[in-house]
């Protein structure tokens, strides 16, 4: 008998994977005049808002004996780095001089150091009162607390410049002129937009998580501090943030107060460059120099957080 041979079937178990979908073709989305005519604009504003600085630093690097005669050049009018060594109090008298600036010293780093004094305590003490002004009209019940943040909206609406008299006389009778703390002590409590600000905030915090805490028997002054406070730390990075850069670019306040330069903060120590006349004009490439140095930081820090800043005042003001 014949055995015939057994045939070999491959059994697959996995199906076939079917063949991949054909892409769909991207849209290509139509760039309307309306779209082409916005943003035309926006670089418009665009160029408007940065013009400034870069003429700033074209002057500062500019020497200035060459820049009346080439005023309308875009660039810098013979290069030179003599702008900012005035500015630092690296150059000599005599060479400042001749290359047409001024001869006389600028304490750079002690204006700075005053700028930087004053803005800080501000920032810290305004932010730190404001918060708990803030807090107790948003969450603590007492009477007249409605009115009382009506009045201190209102003085939201009072020009700063009625306010500069009554303060130079209250800082003179306390005899703080010509002090570091006669510049800062106007603004050293509260201020009307912090207090509005931080309670817009300190509004959509849950109630529920500061009612736990109280039930574990925790104090008010407590849930502020270890609660709220943690919570809300984006508005208030703002919201010094805004103090600051306030604080820091503040001119005609210190001006009143302060004349000598113990107390004399860096704004207004600019004003000696555009003061005097060496040759017959201002020291432009100096005073351009040191604007650029004193607005520098406060450009570098709006840069850094301007997206939380945005972000923190639209969601302050959804409530």
């Amino acid at each position: 008998m014949t055995q015939l041979p057994q045939s070999t079937l491959t059994v697959t178990d996995e199906p076939e994977s079917p063949p991949p979908a054909p892409t769909p073709p991207r849209k290509r989305r139509r760039v309307s005049v309306g779209r082409i005519f916005a943003w035309t604009v926006m670089v418009i504003l665009l160029i408007i808002t940065i013009f400034p600085f870069y003429w700033m630093l074209r002057t500062a690097l500019s020497s200035n004996g060459a820049l009346a005669a080439n005023a309308s050049s875009f660039l810098p009018a013979e290069f030179s780095w003599n702008g900012f060594r005035r500015v630092f109090g690296l150059q000599p008298i005599d060479e400042a001089i001749a290359d047409g600036g001024s001869g006389a010293q600028l304490d750079f780093w002690r204006y700075l150091m005053n700028s930087v004094v004053v803005a800080t305590v501000i920032t810290v003490c305004q932010v730190f009162f404001s918060a708990m002004a803030a807090y107790a009209f948003s969450r603590l019940k007492w009477k007249g607390r409605n009115l009382v943040f009506s009045v201190f909206l209102l003085s939201l609406m009072v020009p700063v410049i009625f306010t500069l008299l009554p303060n130079f006389l209250l800082i003179k009778q306390l005899g703080l002129i010509d002090s570091l703390l006669g510049i800062m002590l106007p603004s050293l409590l509260i201020a009307p937009f912090a207090i509005f600000f931080l309670r817009q905030f300190f509004l959509n915090v849950p109630i529920e998580v500061e009612e736990a805490a109280l039930v574990d028997g925790a104090s008010k002054v407590r849930v502020f501090f270890g609660v709220v406070v943690p919570m809300s730390v984006a508005p208030i990075a703002t919201i010094s943030i805004l103090t600051y850069i306030t604080a820091w670019n503040d001119y005609f306040w210190p001006l009143m107060v302060s004349y000598s330069d113990e107390s004399r903060v860096l704004t207004v120590a600019l004003g000696s460059f555009s003061a005097q006349s060496p040759q017959g004009g201002p020291d432009w490439a100096g005073l351009m120099a040191a604007t650029l140095v004193a607005a520098l930081p406060m450009v570098i820090l709006f840069a850094c957080f301007a997206k939380k800043i945005v972000n923190s005042i639209g969601f302050s003001g959804i409530k």
